[in-house]
Protein backbone atom coordinates (compact mmCIF):
# COMPACT_ATOMS: atom_id res chain seq x y z
CA UNK A 1 0.00 0.00 0.00
CA UNK A 2 2.60 2.46 1.04
CA UNK A 3 4.22 1.78 -2.08
CA UNK A 4 1.45 2.57 -3.92
CA UNK A 5 1.55 5.82 -2.61
CA UNK A 6 5.33 6.23 -3.15
CA UNK A 7 4.71 5.73 -6.60
CA UNK A 8 1.94 7.98 -7.21
CA UNK A 9 3.97 10.38 -5.65
CA UNK A 10 7.19 9.93 -8.01
CA UNK A 11 4.80 10.28 -11.40
CA UNK A 12 4.50 13.83 -11.06
CA UNK A 13 8.89 14.80 -11.07
CA UNK A 14 9.79 12.42 -13.74
CA UNK A 15 10.93 13.53 -16.81
CA UNK A 16 8.25 12.86 -19.60
CA UNK A 17 10.88 11.83 -22.18
CA UNK A 18 14.24 10.43 -21.19
CA UNK A 19 16.47 9.05 -23.65
CA UNK A 20 17.50 5.89 -24.49
CA UNK A 21 21.43 5.37 -23.85
CA UNK A 22 23.14 2.20 -21.90
CA UNK A 23 26.50 1.66 -20.15
CA UNK A 24 29.06 1.85 -22.46
CA UNK A 25 27.95 5.08 -24.99
CA UNK A 26 29.40 8.04 -25.04
CA UNK A 27 27.41 11.06 -23.95
CA UNK A 28 26.90 14.50 -24.02
CA UNK A 29 25.58 15.90 -20.68
CA UNK A 30 23.76 19.34 -21.03
CA UNK A 31 23.72 21.01 -17.30
CA UNK A 32 22.04 23.81 -16.18
CA UNK A 33 24.43 26.04 -13.99
CA UNK A 34 23.42 28.99 -12.18
CA UNK A 35 25.94 32.43 -11.97
CA UNK A 36 24.26 34.71 -9.89
CA UNK A 37 21.35 35.94 -12.15
CA UNK A 38 22.45 34.12 -15.20
CA UNK A 39 22.12 30.84 -16.14
CA UNK A 40 23.98 28.83 -18.44
CA UNK A 41 24.52 25.56 -19.87
CA UNK A 42 27.29 23.82 -19.37
CA UNK A 43 28.21 20.50 -21.11
CA UNK A 44 29.84 17.47 -19.65
CA UNK A 45 31.11 14.50 -22.17
CA UNK A 46 32.50 10.81 -21.42
CA UNK A 47 31.38 7.18 -20.83
CA UNK A 48 28.89 5.92 -18.93
CA UNK A 49 30.20 3.50 -16.54
CA UNK A 50 26.58 2.93 -14.38
CA UNK A 51 23.41 3.56 -13.66
CA UNK A 52 21.88 3.02 -10.82
CA UNK A 53 18.30 2.77 -8.67
CA UNK A 54 14.80 3.49 -10.32
CA UNK A 55 12.05 6.13 -10.24
CA UNK A 56 13.10 9.50 -9.40
CA UNK A 57 16.23 8.43 -7.48
CA UNK A 58 17.62 6.79 -10.70
CA UNK A 59 21.39 8.22 -11.06
CA UNK A 60 23.51 7.40 -13.94
CA UNK A 61 28.12 7.75 -13.73
CA UNK A 62 29.64 9.49 -16.39
CA UNK A 63 33.78 9.25 -17.13
CA UNK A 64 35.87 11.11 -18.59
CA UNK A 65 39.81 12.12 -18.98
CA UNK A 66 40.54 15.92 -18.00
CA UNK A 67 44.15 16.64 -18.57
CA UNK A 68 45.30 12.80 -17.57
CA UNK A 69 43.18 12.93 -14.81
CA UNK A 70 39.65 10.91 -14.59
CA UNK A 71 37.10 12.70 -13.75
CA UNK A 72 33.90 11.01 -12.90
CA UNK A 73 30.26 12.68 -12.44
CA UNK A 74 26.66 11.38 -10.86
CA UNK A 75 23.61 12.87 -12.57
CA UNK A 76 20.12 12.25 -11.14
CA UNK A 77 18.38 11.20 -14.41
CA UNK A 78 14.66 12.69 -13.68
CA UNK A 79 17.14 16.13 -12.62
CA UNK A 80 15.29 19.68 -13.90
CA UNK A 81 18.98 20.69 -13.75
CA UNK A 82 19.85 18.57 -16.94
CA UNK A 83 18.85 20.16 -19.81
CA UNK A 84 19.12 17.14 -22.33
CA UNK A 85 21.34 13.97 -22.54
CA UNK A 86 22.95 13.13 -26.31
CA UNK A 87 24.02 9.88 -27.29
CA UNK A 88 27.61 10.68 -28.96
CA UNK A 89 28.37 7.26 -30.03
CA UNK A 90 27.39 3.36 -28.87
CA UNK A 91 29.56 0.90 -27.04
CA UNK A 92 29.95 -2.80 -27.11
CA UNK A 93 30.16 -3.79 -23.18
CA UNK A 94 29.71 -6.56 -21.61
CA UNK A 95 29.34 -5.42 -17.91
CA UNK A 96 26.65 -3.66 -16.55
CA UNK A 97 29.16 -1.68 -14.12
CA UNK A 98 32.84 -0.19 -15.93
CA UNK A 99 34.57 0.43 -13.03
CA UNK A 100 37.69 -1.36 -14.74
CA UNK A 101 38.03 1.72 -16.86
CA UNK A 102 39.07 3.34 -13.81
CA UNK A 103 42.41 1.36 -13.99
CA UNK A 104 43.28 1.89 -17.28
CA UNK A 105 44.83 4.92 -19.12
CA UNK A 106 45.52 5.66 -22.85
CA UNK A 107 43.72 3.60 -25.63
CA UNK A 108 42.76 1.04 -22.91
CA UNK A 109 40.06 2.88 -22.57
CA UNK A 110 38.62 2.78 -25.58
CA UNK A 111 35.71 0.68 -26.24
CA UNK A 112 33.96 -1.28 -29.69
CA UNK A 113 31.75 0.81 -31.03
CA UNK A 114 27.81 -0.43 -32.19
CA UNK A 115 27.14 0.63 -35.52
CA UNK A 116 23.58 0.11 -36.74
CA UNK A 117 22.28 -3.39 -35.24
CA UNK A 118 25.73 -5.07 -37.12
CA UNK A 119 27.66 -6.21 -33.60
CA UNK A 120 31.76 -6.27 -34.28
CA UNK A 121 33.54 -9.27 -33.64
CA UNK A 122 37.58 -8.64 -33.01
Amino acid sequence: MSQQILNLVEQKSLKGEVPTFNIGDTVDVHTRILEGEKERIQIFNGVVIARAGSGTRETFTVRRIVAGEGVERKFPLHSPKIAKIEVKRSGIVRRAKLYFLRDRVGKAVRLRERRGDVVEKS
